[in-house]
């Protein structure tokens, strides 16, 4: 206490159960800096083995750095001992975790309790919670593949409306998320003035996340942006949880959705050029110098060594690419000296593209309420007559779903896929009629058409799942897209008046 009074620091202790001390740590007068103790989370259920006791020099109690200390590294305790400004022991306010339920905090706080007044018996204590968390853990249901998650939002206060973008953009990460297999937990939205370079949220609101995800025994972190390399390592290193951002997770669902040869290689270069200047490796390794045959000097270091093949797989991929699109130019140009008119599905994911593509066809193409429920461009042929061309045959197909801010990676990699739309004499834009963000999703479409250069292609605007509005907003709907036609696509006799919107205009 002395000490602590003399230096005008706060001085605390990592104390084993065994009542050894293993650290001893000296921080400013307002905090301590813990040193690094090994993996930050023990496995659930189990402790540190650890209890930190330390000074505070105004009396005050338990810190958040404290409480986020103690969930966060699973310490046995933690104590401030409270001092008055003379340097007189005050009281005693200590924290340890408890296996609380899903809304509950994750720790339970005693104090201040004046010095003497309170024994606590920490091996007794522990041995008590270690047996309530493994009963927790066996009765547990079992969690979702991917994890458990808790999507972040940070926007610009400044920009108008910026609670109501940020509620309709986490809907969508939700779903998303949903699509990936993820079981979402909880969605935190903060406003800031500027962005943090480092950790994007700010200090303290960081904080909260962590302590919200203990709270939730949640293992990953959704950001609702792209991350630096510098951010997504800084936030898991300071939470010690897994951090992704939405373009690593829009990756992740076309990797576990792509089927053709096309979208597997598509996907891959896109990873792969995501993930490259995010290689990085541990710092001993980067130590270790291998040298080449008749090579002078230490060679090249292994993370060198990664990024070359990477690098060198990115070339073999883009290769692919070309050759597969020759093959793909190949197969239009002979529908083109057939004849063959050739109607392109576009617009927004999970608008019902491929249920369309079904109902006009009679394919049996996978349809999921699902983000990106399918990747891969499928065409199929539909019988059309009009005078003079009975049973006229024509292609229709289905392309890959479009989405707000789509990885300019994987936006790259899947151009190649769009050329089946660039030679196309029509069309369809399917747009989700039930979706509140229906005309973000247009606008989305139109912006994206027109990158891709296909916004001189005629087009038709259809709009589906009229089903789940009511009669009154399919006729405002109606008024304000006169020229749209409005379906259910899983109603097949409602595309008839498409049919013939299509057939009228091929004639």
């Amino acid at each position: 206490m002395d000490a602590s009074v003399e230096t005008g620091r706060q001085i605390g202790a990592l104390v084993h159960r065994s009542g050894e001390v293993d650290y001893v740590i000296v921080g400013d007068a307002g905090k301590l800096m813990l040193p690094d103790i090994g993996r930050l989370r023990a496995a659930e259920g189990r402790f540190r083995g650890l209890r930190l006791v330390h000074t505070h020099l105004r009396g005050e109690p338990l810190s958040r750095d404290d409480l986020v200390d103690l969930v966060r590294l699973r310490l046995d305790l933690v104590c401030a001992i409270q001092l008055s400004p003379h340097g007189d022991v005050r009281s005693l306010h200590y924290a340890y975790n408890v296996p609380g339920e899903d809304g509950e905090l994750p720790y339970r706080e005693h104090g201040p309790v004046p010095m003497g007044q309170e024994r606590v018996h920490v091996g007794d204590l522990m041995a008590g919670l270690e047996a309530e968390f493994a009963k927790r853990t066996r009765g547990r249901t079992v969690r979702a593949p991917a994890g458990r998650a808790l999507l972040v939002h940070v926007a610009d206060k400044s920009v108008r409306n910026a609670y109501a973008q940020a509620e309709q953009s986490m809907r969508e990460l939700r779903e998303l998320a949903r699509s990936a297999g993820v079981d979402v937990v909880d969605a935190i939205i903060q406003l800031r003035e500027r962005i943090d370079p480092k950790t994007v949220l700010g200090k303290g609101k960081l904080d909260d996340v962590i302590l919200r995800s203990m709270q939730l025994d949640a293992d990953v972190l959704i950001f609702d942006r792209e991350l630096s390399p510098t951010q997504s390592s800084s936030i898991a290193k300071e939470s010690d949880l897994k951090v992704i951002d939405r373009t690593q997770l829009i990756l992740d669902i076309f990797a576990q959705r792509a089927e053709s040869n096309d979208g597997k290689v598509q996907v891959e270069l896109a990873q792969l050029k995501y993930n490259m200047p995010r290689l990085v490796m541990r710092d001993d390794s980067l130590s270790r110098l291998t040298g080449g045959i008749g090579g002078r000097g230490p060679g090249e270091t292994k993370l060198e060594i990664g990024r070359r093949r990477a690098r060198e797989r990115v070339s073999h991929l883009e290769a692919q690419l070309k050759k597969l699109g020759r093959q793909r130019e190949q197969r239009r140009h002979k529908r083109t000296r057939a004849g063959v008119p050739t109607i392109a599905i576009v617009g927004y994911t999970n608008a019902g593209k491929s249920t369309l593509l079904n109902a006009l066809t009679g394919a049996d193409v996978l349809t999921e309420d699902k983000l990106f429920a399918t990747l891969d461009t499928r065409s199929r042929h539909l019988q059309v007559g009009w005078a003079g061309y009975v049973d006229r045959e024509v292609v229709i197909t289905d392309t890959v779903g479009f989405i707000r801010n789509l990885p300019k990676d994987l936006f790259a990699a899947f151009r190649a896929t769009f050329e089946e739309a660039s030679d196309a004499d029509l069309l369809v834009e399917v747009v989700d009629a039930s979706d509140d963000a229906k005309i973000d999703h247009i606008e989305t479409t139109a912006r994206l058409l027109e990158e891709l250069a296909l916004e001189s292609i005629p087009r038709i605007v259809v709009f589906n799942k009229v089903e789940e509005l009511a009669p009154l907003e399919r006729a405002l709907l109606q008024k304000r897209f006169p020229d749209s036609v409005l379906l259910s696509a899983r109603e097949r006799e409602t595309t008839l008046p498409l049919v013939e919107r299509m057939t009228r205009f091929l004639r």
